[in-house]
């Protein structure tokens, strides 16, 4: 058991100067004050420490991506160590441009080996491609007889993906709704965005003219269809940002028009990150997307003005709500997950807390992979 005194709790709303108990791998109280621990219970002073709950980043490559400039682009997997060192608790895996050296047994596997590590992890089915590449041989199987599989991916408006037809997207996503009911699941089909100019306008057209529910569509990489984002939010769907050096200034632009409590942000953490020609057709250059972005961007965000408790659930709350795992995940109240992270005033990140356990404390990560 673990005992945080006189903490500043966000759950993520304000809350104040709290106290909150952790038994096991659940909060079992947060009150204003909480007298006589068990015997053997850790008492944390927090009283120089902001309490948040641990970051949810629904759009991870663990087993590596990329792959653009040759099979010696392909990104590296993903180290538990990242995960920590990032805050992040929970986590929800994806393939990318490469279904043909990585693979959805593959995903699957890492994503069961992070659960047994110590944080929370999912995935989704599938690439950038159509027709889906499955594990079972169906979408609607893998979604609903693989525990960890909560939905499946494609690619639009992209010169690397397959540019599914109006009739195939709307069968996919049908599919998908189908099998979430069925499954007690989600359901999203989470779609990387391209460049394209028409951006998702194939999606929109689809909501307009048929009675798919919009909740459905996760489109990400919105930074380069921002004022998209903000119809997509006041339409119902959620819209996903990446992390990153440039989306302060995308999102504080837009951020007074969306509906910010179906805005979310993720991370891209190790996949490619191609550096493209003037035309964008050739690649002339490789990064790789980095998960300590994801906080990074929130704590620009607040710098710039927008307070902590407004952007805070990007990465907490409404991903939580958004995957159907609130109040499990994203919050800090009695009987959620005890995932927790604690911020210094100067908001970096000082202690990580996950399923009850600490990972991370005084800056220093005390649980790492296997072969690290």
């Amino acid at each position: 058991m673990i005992l945080l005194k006189n903490v500043t709790l966000y759950d993520p709303r304000p809350l104040g100067k709290k106290d909150v108990l952790l038994s096991y791998d659940k909060v079992a109280l947060v009150e204003d004050h909480i007298d006589c621990p068990l015997p053997g219970t850790e008492v944390i002073d927090g009283s120089e420490l902001i309490a948040v709950p641990g970051f949810m980043d629904q759009h991870v490559h663990p087993i590596g991506g990329g792959g653009e400039q040759g099979l010696h682009s392909r990104t590296p997997e993903l180290q538990l160590s990242n995960v920590v060192e990032a805050g992040v608790t929970t986590l929800v895996g994806v393939l990318g441009t490469d279904c043909i050296t990585r693979s959805v047994d593959a995903l699957l596997a890492k994503t069961k080996a992070l659960n047994n590590e110590g944080v929370t992890a999912f995935c989704l089915t599938s690439a950038y491609c159509y027709p889906p590449v499955t594990l079972t041989g169906s979408v609607m199987r893998d979604i609903v007889m693989l525990q960890e599989v909560l939905g499946c991916k494609l690619a639009l408006s992209d010169n690397r993906g397959s540019h599914p037809t109006r009739e195939e997207l709307i069968r996919l996503v049908s599919d998908i709704r189908m099998a979430g009911l069925v499954g007690g699941k989600p359901g999203v089909l989470h779609i990387h965005m391209g460049v394209d100019k028409a951006g998702i306008e194939p999606l929109l057209d689809i909501v307009r003219t048929t009675d798919i529910p919009i909740w459905h569509f996760r489109p990400t990489h919105m930074a380069k269809h921002p004022d998209q984002a903000v119809t997509f939010t006041q339409m119902g769907g959620y819209a996903d940002f990446t992390a990153g050096v440039n989306l302060p200034k995308v999102l504080s632009r837009v951020w007074p028009e969306l509906n910010k409590s179906l805005t979310t942000i993720s991370s891209d953490s190790n996949g490619s990150m191609p550096k493209w020609d003037a035309t964008h057709e050739h690649v002339i250059g490789m990064g790789v997307g980095k998960m300590t972005s994801l906080f990074n961007t929130v704590r620009e965000l607040v710098r710039m003005g927008i307070p902590l408790e407004d952007i805070l659930p990007c990465i907490t709350k409404n991903v939580a709500e958004a995957l159907l795992l609130y109040p499990r995940k994203g919050t800090v109240q009695a009987g959620s997950d005890a995932d927790l992270v604690l911020l210094r005033e100067d908001l970096t990140i000082d202690t990580v807390i996950a399923r009850g356990r600490k990972l991370m404390e005084g800056q220093r990560v005390l649980v790492k992979g296997m072969y690290e």
